[in-house]
């Protein structure tokens, strides 16, 4: 276990013999749930319904304009 958990470069062994399908499969095994997290956004989240109303009401907007545009004759 390294001490410091937050390092960013974690040493993987590697045997003089070891091919490059070992070595793959050793990071892979090394790879934790803490190491992913590291690039996933923590945003908060927001509500369907609220992001379904704001283009709803994008959405009435625009033909809006295009109703009025085709009267106008533009």
């Amino acid at each position: 276990m390294p001490k410091n958990k937050d390092s960013a470069i974690r040493t993987v062994r590697v045997k003089k013999g070891d091919d490059l399908k070992t070595i793959y499969a050793k990071v892979r095994k090394a790879f934790t749930a803490a190491d992913l997290q590291r690039y996933t956004v923590d945003e908060p989240m927001i509500p369907m319904e609220q992001i379904l109303a704001e283009l709803e009401a994008i959405d009435r907007e625009d033909s809006k304009k295009q109703r009025k545009r085709k009267k106008t004759g533009r």
